[in-house]
């Protein structure tokens, strides 16, 4: 049975989430060893190198002029800044915390959605999403001996994302998204060799360092080409709560890779946080239902 453009990009969303926790946790295992910028230059030479040959190989390259294009310049925009913020935070935050404070990106994206490109989003939804944010606020627990420097970095890594999210929609369905990846990757990539001075200069990485980050590349590439195909497959609003299962994944990393045990709180405001999600999964199916069977589409470029 063919799945509708939702349910598609839903199931992508997930496999994205779980492909960036487990390079996040990677990260965090690293950074004791090197700076985030060093880690993102590394990264992102095997990252580019994978993507570029998957590109040609595809015939997704397109001309430089494309990256003039607003939407694509955008979504580097955002994804630059949001990368950044992100690992300054991920690096002197626990894993499930910056996981947490992230999950006010569904919201974000969600009124981003609905007040620039008019996507119906029932009241159902609307007070599914806001039980996410208090899901959030619940895990969070917002006060001044909590709430540092750190996680204000994280927040403004959400700002970013949303952004990113919102320029994505707008790409023209002929741009290949593995050409995306591959613009966004290098960019990413020149973005942390600029900042490696800044960040206390290069350090010599061990060759289980390098090994790591061979692999985190290889899972953010997994994870760019699923979250581009499914933001570009279904409704922004349908889609983006499915980012609430990241919050899993970082509770199970951080507990086997860190030794990070969640506490009561924690349990409490991600058990909300999924459970919203998927109520908001449910009312999509109920939305879409007769009209899936002919809503199959065109399966997006990617890999």
């Amino acid at each position: 049975m063919a799945l509708s453009p939702n349910i598609r990009g839903s199931l992508l969303m997930a496999v994205a989430m779980a492909g960036f926790t487990m390079n996040d946790a990677i990260t965090k295992a690293v950074s004791s060893e090197m700076n985030f910028g060093q880690m993102m230059l590394v990264r992102g030479l095997v990252a580019v190198a994978l993507i570029a040959a998957l590109a040609v190989h595809q015939g997704a390259v397109r001309p430089l002029r494309t990256l003039m294009m607003k939407p694509v310049a955008l979504r580097v925009v955002g994804e630059v800044g949001g990368t950044v913020s992100f690992m300054a935070a991920i690096v002197h935050l626990p894993l499930a915390n910056t996981a947490a404070i992230f999950q006010a990106l569904p919201l974000a994206v969600t009124l981003g959605a609905a007040v620039m490109f008019g996507e119906p989003v029932g009241w159902r939804r609307w007070l599914a999403i806001a039980a996410g944010f208090v899901g959030v606020l619940v895990v969070v627990r917002p006060g001044i001996e909590g709430f540092n420097q750190f996680s204000l970095l994280a927040l403004t890594s959400v700002a970013f994302c949303a952004f990113r999210d919102l320029a994505t929609k707008q790409i023209p369905a002929q741009i290949p998204s593995l050409f995306i990846t591959l613009v966004t990757t290098v960019t990413i990539t020149m973005t942390g060799a600029a900042i490696i001075v800044p960040l206390g200069g290069w350090m010599p990485p061990s060759p289980r360092a390098l090994a790591l980050l061979a692999l985190a590349a290889v899972l953010l590439l997994i994870g760019y080409q699923c979250i581009i195909m499914a933001l570009r497959s279904g409704d922004i609003s349908a889609v983006a709560p499915f980012r609430y299962s990241a919050l899993l994944w970082a509770m199970l990393l951080g507990y086997l890779v860190f030794g990070d045990v969640p506490d009561a709180m924690m349990v409490t405001g991600a058990s909300i946080i999924v459970l919203s999600g998927l109520y908001a999964f449910y009312r999509e199916r109920i939305r879409h239902r007769p009209v899936a069977a002919d809503a199959s589409g065109i399966p997006p470029d990617g890999l």
